[in-house]
């Protein structure tokens, strides 16, 4: 049985140290890659990418979308980070002020205030970085029909706990605590060490006012829902020593 280490790279929640430490690990056998993101999901392309690189042991995306692929004889340890939604908006907007590209977003946060970005966002119809975006990705990893897109996200963090990591950005020596346990007996080298990599600072003129950070979690209900379900599942009580 060939083990894999899958991690859905969530925007601004730790991905880079998540990645910095499976590169450190697997050197060339970890890869990254982007996909197209159809509302049927990727999961198809997810699979191939997988397949047509046997030697490979953890891939990383920003853009996995859709159920996780069912592949014979590979066995798929996923990781998925999570983080306040708050928070998560927050640092998305500093990372885009910082960033050289010229990209829409980017220079959305370059001309506007952090309400004049949020507002901007979530102008765009069908833009969900700032409304659910935790629990869009997750509930994806759920076939549709199976509820709601809350309950679909739910039940992807009980599947993600169960065989993988489902870990918390202010908890992330612990989530990687839980991906050691889980990755040592297949790979008996597999070792971490604390990292911050790509962390957007925050200065005053960046704090989110009361008022909006209220308007956010009015917008974002079913992100904090879906963090507090996944708080729920998750006892690092069990890994403390790994």
């Amino acid at each position: 049985m060939r083990h894999i280490i899958l991690h859905n790279h969530l925007f601004k929640n730790a991905g880079t140290s998540v990645d910095h430490i499976l590169a450190q690990n697997f050197d060339d056998r970890w890869l990254s890659a982007e996909f197209p993101m159809p509302d049927n999901g990727n999961t198809a392309l997810v699979r191939e990418w997988i397949c047509d690189h046997p030697q490979a042991v953890a891939f990383s995306s920003h853009t996995l979308m859709g159920p996780l692929p069912v592949i014979a004889d590979v066995a798929i340890i996923p990781i998925v980070m999570l983080r306040d939604p708050v928070d998560r908006i927050a640092s998305a907007y500093r990372f885009e002020r910082a960033q050289k590209t010229d990209t829409w977003a980017a220079r959305l946060a370059k001309s506007e205030a952090f309400a004049g970005y949020v507002h901007g966002r979530l102008s765009v119809e069908g833009d969900r970085q700032c409304r659910n975006f935790q629990t869009q990705r997750l509930a994806s990893l759920m076939a549709e029909g199976t509820g709601s897109e809350l309950e679909r996200a739910c039940a992807a963090a009980g599947l993600i706990r169960q065989t993988g990591v489902l870990g918390f950005v202010p908890e992330f020596a612990q989530a990687m605590k839980r991906l050691n346990q889980l990755a040592k007996p297949h790979y008996p080298g597999f070792s971490w060490r604390p990292v911050a990599a790509n962390v957007s600072g925050s200065s005053p003129m960046q704090a989110v006012s009361p008022a909006m950070r209220q308007t956010l979690q009015d917008i974002n209900a079913d992100d904090l829902a879906l963090l507090a379900h996944a708080n729920q599942l998750t006892d690092f009580s069990t890994v403390e020593n790994a």
